[in-house]
């Protein structure tokens, strides 16, 4: 598979039910060939797009000191700012070309996990940004119910199966700023090849050259979405618990041609993560004498504490 496959989420809610069988045909079947699609019909619009997508310049821009009071210790870097270089692909000691800003989770009626979560962090010179990024985390993640309850069935799962590990899940929407290229990079890239950690993630800002995608020849393909589409792919946690039936596919994101070294990138990934009790265990109906069960049981609490130790998020 060369080219990434687009689909549309209204045709799932369409309540037509050759349309919605469709749908989940061809997303089931594009991620277990290459595990990522181009998705129209979400639930983002043009202006709250346009509206996010000028808070984080702005936040961005703000003076370094200014940012670093947002970088908080002690958590990972699992809310606010994370700086430049500080977070690097699993296995590579080169820091990536980037710095990125963490919402976290906004915990309705459940006091177990707002304790277990860490705060928000909000930005006291730019208001609009912090409620701006609630929109957005919000509309992105009601996309991401959608998508993996059509997941859900493609795997022979009752259509709701996913929902109760999701909701107040410990999900992330990341703003990344990948700075103009001053000088010659040593060995690192905007973002080095890697999976990614949770069930399914979903990204803003593919248009335009730069994000690749590795299919199953080893090939690296660009992933490029039109304006309207987000470009959603498997995680591991997904591929785990479908026993890679459902492919989390490496990706990275290229520096550019020197000739636009002077120009800043940005993209915005929703992570849609589980709560942490959820068993990642590899289903039953994804093993057979032919897929033996690959993964050990583990929770998506304990995996995701791995995986930020080696990105080096966290002192392992």
């Amino acid at each position: 598979m060369n080219k990434i496959p687009s689909v549309n989420l209204s045709d799932f809610l369409s309540g037509d039910e050759s349309r919605k069988q469709k749908f989940i045909n061809d997303i089931g079947n594009a991620y277990e060939n290459i595990g990522f699609v181009a998705l129209k019909g979400h639930f983002l619009d043009d202006e709250l797009v346009e509206e996010l997508y000028s808070e984080i310049r702005k936040f961005f821009e703000l003076p370094l000191d200014v940012k670093q009071k947002y970088e908080i210790p002690g958590i990972g870097g699992q809310r606010g700012f994370v700086s430049f270089g500080k977070e690097s692909a699993k296995g590579k000691k080169e820091g990536d070309l980037k710095e990125f800003w963490h919402f976290g989770q906004y915990v309705e009626n459940d006091p177990k996990l707002e304790a277990e979560y860490p705060d928000n962090v909000y930005v006291e010179e730019l208001p609009n940004f912090n409620e701006v990024g609630r929109k957005t985390f919000k509309l992105l993640e009601k996309t991401a119910v959608y998508v993996l309850r059509s997941l859900a069935l493609h795997l022979g799962l009752e259509e709701n199966y996913f929902d109760q590990y999701i909701k107040n899940g410990n999900s992330i929407l990341r703003p990344i700023h990948y700075p103009p290229i001053l000088h010659e990079p040593d060995n690192a890239v905007r973002a080095a090849a890697h999976g990614d950690i949770n069930l399914i993630t979903l990204l803003m800002g593919a248009q335009g050259k730069g994000l690749q995608v590795q299919n199953h020849n080893g090939d690296w393909i660009d992933a490029v979405a039109e304006d309207d589409e987000l470009m959603i792919n498997v995680g591991d946690m997904l591929s785990r618990h479908s026993n890679n039936k459902l492919k989390s596919t490496i990706h990275r994101v290229t520096n550019p041609p020197r000739e636009l070294w002077s120009t800043s990138r940005f993209s915005i990934p929703f992570f849609m993560h589980p709560i942490s009790d959820m068993k990642l265990d590899v289903l039953e109906s994804c093993i057979d004498e032919n897929n033996p069960k690959q993964f050990d049981d583990i929770t998506a609490g304990e995996f995701l504490d791995e995986r930020l130790g080696e990105l080096g998020l966290t002192k392992k």
